[in-house]
């Protein structure tokens, strides 16, 4: 087995092996400093499935116009094409696995870019739609 499809941690580290279109990557979610909550991504839709799994603490996940809570441990799936966006709801940092495709990760790494452009046009670009922005 390579070294890009198999990792011993991935704490910090991102699995996306040439050819596939599964990426998976551990996140972490800092918690909001007031009220209001601070998204990891705007409400948007993309083709590929998204799936999430807890570690530590919790994320609130918005699926079209419902909120799931998803505490450490466990999982959501978001069926491609389903608009969503995702925050840690908690006090402390959430971990997570994050499991998406390789034009979603695409997209992540140019939103993170420092001459990224506009917002809506990068989502367009990667396929996706951004809907409350």
């Amino acid at each position: 087995m390579s070294l890009d499809v198999h990792a011993t941690s991935l704490a910090g580290r991102v699995l996306a092996p040439a050819g596939s279109n599964t990426v998976l990557a551990e996140r972490t979610a800092e918690a909001a400093a007031g009220p209001e909550p601070l998204y990891q991504a705007p409400l948007h839709k993309h083709e590929d499935d998204e799936a999430w799994y807890v570690l530590a603490g919790v994320l609130r996940i918005r699926v079209d116009d419902d909120e799931i809570e998803v505490p450490a441990g466990g999982a959501a799936v978001v069926p491609g094409g389903t608009p969503h966006t995702y925050w840690n709801p908690g006090s402390e940092p959430a971990r997570y696995l994050l499991v998406m495709g390789a034009r979603t990760y695409q997209l992540i790494q140019a939103i993170h870019a420092p001459d990224r452009g506009d917002l809506r046009d990068l989502f367009t670009r990667y396929g996706a739609e951004l809907l409350d922005y």
